[in-house]
């Protein structure tokens, strides 16, 4: 029966058309009225991204610690994302009505249980005759990879190397990521609703393609690696519609609500990017471009289901708010698959003096002095101990606070008496930064909220591969008391760890550009970075031919190794280029202090890198700087 938006779910008579899908969150953290607002827009199926490697590690290791203490299913909470069904169920209604599909990965380390609350609240909203709901099964590998252990299996770190064995930290969660193919199969057995784990990001979007086309994931790989770069694009939600944007100035109007994504997916594998109609925002080829770039690895985009190759593709404005995308190329799918594996690294905490006006480096060494000998021998109890100076005073300062900088003590340790309390009645961090204060610098001053200066449990990840044929694949139909396996595909190919880095082809001189003047990158290079583990990504990229002829001619990794100054950490830096987008981009290995839930760094997620670097100067040619500043 044809749904009131005029699609038919998936039937054959409905195939020749592209499947419209909808991206309704990037995170956890994602705006709640998203299913119910884009239920109410022409759209098959809506997907969003609830999960991070930050909140793997926070799920996974609460459920483990749940289950040390005996807890069963019934008398402990559901450890999915507690905000989803807000987010949900206002939507029910509307879905039914419309026969819209969802597909999310909402399900985090309780992914049975979310599916059976979403299955009771459609049941008390009378809507069970209308809406199916199926979970994907697999994600949870901890049991796998310990037995693969024992086994010999080395699980190298994909970032910095080195073998689990070593790493010192006794794993408590592991996930891996499931692809498509099991969404897809849910979605043509009859599922309206499909709810889980460790997907990959983009794994709805191809699933949904998968299932919507009739694509043969054992061949269709360049229609399959479209839609993953397709789930890619709108896996983030407003990212592709002007978040995060280097480009932000000119998009104020509207800023306050920017729109949500929708991806028309064609059966050629290539897509065309709109958004939520009356929202802020903007589609375009510079937004689109800089979701690309944003978190990938190299040339190759690796999801279970598929290999993308990102050097050929290419982005058209189609018209206002619509960018089309074609180029991408597929490959056989690898024989492995990302896995996540969290231990408990210990307790952090952290104390801030604010530090005012002159001579701002002398008096963070003079504090750094005092809470050294403070802490004596003690020192060698933390693991992690770093002390940092962040911001500057400027010249002639037009008020105080902007003449203010934060010193920041950040220490982590496995002895939770070290940083027990935020009192000062004990000896312990706290204290020792404290005490101190009567003989410290001129100006120096604390926060009046100490609270972090307690420990709280942090997290280390590692990140590795792990054998698909080792991943027990399932979707389980609520509705049919139903489990039915998806093994991997057997076109699955071998890939090496690294992929090519190469310098550009054929650099144009700097000088025949003419006359330049120096300042910051950011006057006319438009960028985005991104963190995959402790990896950061960042990639560049310009809107005219000619300043495409500068930048990849300027931006060699040993530039970018320069313009990273201090920050560079001696590691391995690769190089790639897009030439149909006109960027340039780089992977910094190992750039991230071991990912967000355990680095010592203001940049865990690697967000803030691109902007660090357009902040930097380099000689831009005037013809360029004329044109005007981004």
């Amino acid at each position: 029966m044809a749904a009131t938006n005029g699609h038919t779910n998936g039937s054959t008579s409905s195939r020749k058309r592209a499947l419209r899908i909808a991206g309704a969150s990037g995170g956890f953290t994602d705006r709640q009225r998203a299913i119910h607002s884009l239920a109410g827009c022409d759209v098959d199926v809506i997907v969003g991204d609830w999960m991070s490697e930050c909140t793997m590690s926070w799920h996974g290791a609460a459920k483990s610690a749940i289950l040390a203490k005996g807890a069963g299913s019934d008398n402990r909470p559901g450890l999915y994302d507690p905000s989803f069904m807000a987010n949900l169920t206002p939507a029910l209604p509307l879905l039914a009505e419309k026969g819209i599909k969802l597909a999310v990965n909402a399900g985090a380390s309780d992914t049975e249980m979310l599916a059976s609350t979403v299955q009771e609240k459609i049941r008390e909203l009378g809507l069970q005759e209308r809406l199916k709901v199926a979970w994907i099964q697999g994600d949870e590998v901890l049991d796998v990879v310990n037995r693969l252990l024992k086994g010999g299996e080395k699980f190298e770190n994909i970032c910095f190397g080195g073998e689990l064995k070593d790493w010192g930290f006794e794993p408590v969660a592991a996930q891996c990521y499931l692809g498509g193919a099991g969404i897809a199969e849910a979605f043509i057995q009859g599922a309206d609703i499909v709810i889980c784990g460790r997907v990959a990001d983009a794994a709805p979007t191809i699933g949904a393609a998968m299932w919507w086309h009739g694509w043969d994931r054992n061949t269709d790989f360049n229609q399959l690696a479209g839609s993953l770069i397709a789930g890619h694009l709108i896996e983030c939600s407003s990212y592709v519609c002007g978040g995060y944007y280097s480009g932000f100035k000119e998009l104020f109007d509207g800023c306050e609500n920017v729109g949500f994504p929708i991806a028309e997916v064609f059966a050629d594998g290539s897509c065309a990017l709109v958004k939520e109609p009356n929202t802020g925002g903007e589609i375009s080829v510079g937004t689109v471009a800089s979701q690309l770039l944003y978190e990938i690895q190299g040339p190759q985009y690796f999801g279970s289901d598929v290999v993308a190759v990102l050097e050929g593709i290419n982005m058209k404005q189609e018209g206002k708010d619509r960018v089309l995308v074609t180029g991408v190329k597929g490959k056989p799918p690898p024989t492995t698959t990302k896995v996540g594996i969290t231990a408990s690294g210990g307790y952090q905490a952290e104390f801030h003096f604010l530090l005012v006006g002159l001579d701002l480096e002398q008096k963070a060494e003079w504090t750094e002095r005092q809470v050294r000998a403070s802490m004596g021998k003690n020192v060698d109890r933390f693991s992690c101990l770093k002390f940092t100076l962040n911001g500057y005073c400027p010249e002639d300062p037009r008020n105080q606070d902007v003449a203010t900088v934060d010193f920041r003590v950040f220490a982590q340790t496995k002895d939770r008496s070290l940083v027990i309390k935020d009192t000062i009645e004990v000896p312990g961090f706290n204290r020792w930064c404290l005490e101190n204060f009567l003989q410290s610098c001129p100006g120096a001053t604390i926060e009046n909220d100490i609270r972090q200066s307690a420990g709280k449990e942090f997290y280390e990840y590692w990140a590795a591969l792990l054998p698909q044929k080792e991943v027990n694949h399932q979707v389980n139909l609520l509705w049919a008391g139903q489990k039915i396996d998806v093994p991997p595909s057997p076109s699955m190919e071998l890939y090496t760890t690294r992929q090519w880095s190469y310098e550009t082809k054929d650099p144009v001189s700097l000088s025949s550009f003419g006359p330049t003047t120096r300042g910051p990158m950011g006057w006319r290079v438009l960028g985005r970075s991104g963190d995959k583990a402790s990896d950061a990504n960042v990639g560049f990229f310009v809107r005219y031919d000619d300043e495409w002829d500068w930048l990849r001619s300027l931006l060699t990794v040993e530039k970018i190794i320069q313009l990273l100054g201090p920050e560079y950490n001696g590691k391995l830096v690769e190089r790639f280029e897009i030439p149909g987008i006109k960027a340039v981009h780089f992977l910094l290995h190992d750039h991230l202090d071991r990912s967000y839930n355990a680095t010592s760094t203001y940049d865990g997620l690697g967000k803030n890198l691109c902007e660090y670097l357009r902040a930097k100067y380099v000689d831009i040619p005037n013809s360029f700087l004329r044109r005007g500043r981004i």
